[in-house]
């Protein structure tokens, strides 16, 4: 018998902890779309097409695409240092080596531009290895993680990162995360607009994403999903429910992961991409940003230094790019990215095919789990 996908996200779903997903293949006139499981452990809900989930990192890649909005306006450059819109990064101190004290540090020996941001080689950020003592201060002080109600507004958290030393000199490594989190910063302070309103005006609206953005109106609580982690006994553990911490704007909007978001609204956004920037006739974006966005923008060795998180292929603006076939869902231009809530979305430029697949069970690392891998796997036979 023919494997199909709701096969694919039952087997996981079934024998938990995984409490429910749903899936989104598309291409050409085809799309396929599968629901299992439930909104909760309790069964309250089922899951559907039209479920709300805290896609975190998927996040990314919108943002990336409001960044290069201004670009496109000329209100911003991409070989523009950023101190201009951001002072707090205009002379940024550098660790002396990467695993040295936080107070051994050394003068940037360029500026931080635009570009360094959306390449996520800026200098802040995650490495593969954690142990360093500059990562320790990302958590404590700037609250990297799923968690919206603990981080500091913007102007505060600015403040705060501006005393954090670069892990890395501008342009020199690749690290994860915290570029997009500047990025949403940046982007508000270019256009005096927040960063929800700003995405809602120029991309939201437009693409007809009704259900994407930092908090979930009381009217869509009951298709919001619960969200869950691995507790130590191996069953899932509450970490937010309808009416938690999605329900209301957070002090800080993270551009890092801060959004929620269904299959369909991430589907207008890939579509959106593969058609050049064009949706329903109307150019969000030139045929040019979005080349920019897909195309790998590393080094041989920046992506094998990254491999923890990119697995050896390459980053864009804000999404990874696939530059080898090392598995079988890995075709060359393959562009997207995972959420650490356990979620996907990945389009392919060269076939037209968009896969989505969004769950409410966080990842316990930076590897994609075997539901996600299982679902690319599908996806790429499909």
């Amino acid at each position: 018998m023919t494997t199909d996908l709701h096969e694919i996200l039952d087997a996981h779903v079934s024998k938990g902890p995984v409490p429910g997903a749903v899936g989104l293949v598309a291409k050409g006139d085809r799309t396929e779309v599968r629901a299992v499981g439930s909104a909760d452990v309790e069964g309250t809900a089922p899951m559907a097409r039209d479920s709300i989930f805290r896609i975190a990192s998927m996040t990314k890649p919108i943002v990336a695409a409001a960044v290069m909005v201004l670009v496109e306006e000329d209100r911003i450059a991409l070989d523009e240092p950023v101190g201009r819109w951001l002072p707090e990064l205009a002379s940024p101190k550098v660790l002396r080596t990467p695993s040295g004290p936080l107070d051994d540090v050394v003068p940037a020996t360029r500026p931080i531009t635009v570009s360094d941001l959306l390449t996520f080689r800026a200098g802040y950020g995650f490495p593969s290895d954690f142990a360093l003592p500059g990562v320790a201060p990302l958590f404590s002080e700037l609250k990297q993680g799923p968690e919206p109600a603990d981080v500091p507004a913007p102007d505060d958290w600015m403040a705060k990162l501006s005393r954090i030393p670069l892990l890395n000199q501008p342009g020199e490594a690749w690290l994860y995360n915290t570029c997009s989190d500047i990025q949403g910063v940046l982007i508000a302070r270019v256009s005096g607009r927040s960063l929800p309103e700003f995405l809602d005006e120029r991309l939201f609206r437009p693409l007809g994403m009704v259900d994407t953005g930092f908090a979930v109106p009381a009217g869509k609580l009951d298709r919001f999903t619960s969200l869950y982690r691995i507790g130590p006994n191996g069953d899932p553990q509450l970490v937010d429910a309808p009416g938690g911490q999605w329900s209301s704007v957070p002090a800080f909007p993270s551009g890092a992961g801060g959004l929620v978001s269904t299959l369909d609204d991430w589907l207008a956004f890939a579509r959106m991409m593969l058609a050049d920037g064009t949706f329903d006739g109307r150019p969000l974006l030139s045929p040019g940003s979005v080349r920019r966005m897909t195309t790998d923008h590393l080094t041989r060795a920046q992506r094998e230094a990254s491999g923890l998180f990119i697995e050896g292929q390459g980053w864009g603006f804000g999404g990874s790019v696939d530059v080898g076939t090392t598995k079988p869902w890995n075709v060359p231009g393959r562009y997207g990215w995972v959420g650490g809530t356990g979620t996907t979305g990945h389009f392919v430029p060269s076939t037209g095919t968009v896969t989505i697949m969004l769950s409410q069970l966080e990842m316990t690392g930076p590897t994609p789990p075997a539901l996600m891998r299982d679902f690319w796997q599908y996806a790429a036979n499909a």
